[in-house]
């Protein structure tokens, strides 16, 4: 397979503006990007409807040669809790982010609105009826929420289809987070076969390692141990088209010009990974 062209979340420059970000981006000859959730809020803080704000916000990345393929919407959020607008708030997200040019939105399932003890069906039923009331703006402005395994009650594959076929939209599909897969099972297979299980639902990726124990969130090839030749295997296997991007957190305190150095890593990580494949 041709390697992509390689995305880090745009929160490795949490500090700066969601404009000084893009034109970090140019400046290491980035041309994709996951737009994180930190600049996703900062966007919606501006005047205007979210489409005014993400159509002026995808103009001017496009002409620094930057477009966001990818977003991660409110991170935090609890799709279950009932104290507020979720899904008032979370339409103005998909709308903003669509204006932008985001085509693929990962989001949070919620296990956690729930009192200790309370039985799967419960939660799965409660997060596919909140969905249900998600979906239609994402079907209108023609984005895919791709649900994100986690290490709770949606660490797997086969529960992240479970709630799509609950709600039966197509514009449901799944993020994999190799950090998040690698804490819950760390068998040789387990980043293939979760790759496997989603096929044509997974449109998202969220590359980052770990030693098993804690979401460190850091590079590849480094102390982690996640199978990425599994990864690899798992994404050739499924002829997986989207964005090839790393979420990693642990590596983004460092100087400017350290960043700058890390994506180039990165940049030759990546090529290394699809010359596996």
């Amino acid at each position: 397979m041709k390697a992509p062209a390689f995305s880090i979340w745009s929160s490795m420059d949490v500090d700066l503006s969601p404009e000084d970000m893009v034109l970090a981006l140019e400046d290491r000859g980035m041309t994709v990007c996951e737009l994180s959730d930190e600049h996703g809020a900062e966007l919606l803080k501006k005047p205007g409807t979210p489409e005014e704000i993400g159509a002026a916000f995808g103009a001017f990345a496009a002409e620094h040669g930057v477009s966001f393929p990818q977003g991660h919407l409110w991170l935090t959020v609890r799709l279950c809790d009932s104290s507020m607008d979720v899904v008032g708030i979370l339409d103005k997200w998909l709308r903003l982010y669509a204006a932008i040019g985001v085509k693929n939105c990962v989001l949070h399932c919620d296990g956690n609105s729930f009192p200790e003890g309370t039985d799967r069906e419960t939660i799965l039923s409660a997060n596919a009826e909140v969905l249900k009331k998600i979906v239609p703006t994402a079907e209108e402005v023609g984005v895919t929420i791709c649900l994100e395994n986690l290490r709770n009650i949606f660490h797997d594959a086969e529960t992240l289809l479970d709630i799509i076929r609950r709600v039966g939209s197509p514009a449901l599909g799944i993020c994999l987070d190799t950090g998040h897969l690698n804490l819950y099972d760390r068998s040789a297979d387990a980043q293939e076969n979760f790759i496997r299980t989603a096929g044509s639902y997974l449109h998202a990726l969220h590359i980052a390692d770990n030693e098993g124990q804690q979401d460190q969130h850091m590079m590849p090839f480094g102390r982690g141990n996640v199978n990425f030749e599994g990864v690899m295997r798992g994404l050739a296997a499924v002829g997986y088209k989207d964005l090839f991007n790393y979420e990693i957190p642990g590596e983004r305190r460092m100087p400017m010009p350290l960043r700058k150095a890390k994506a180039e890593y990165l940049k030759a990580v990546t090529e290394y990974l699809y010359s596996l494949i």
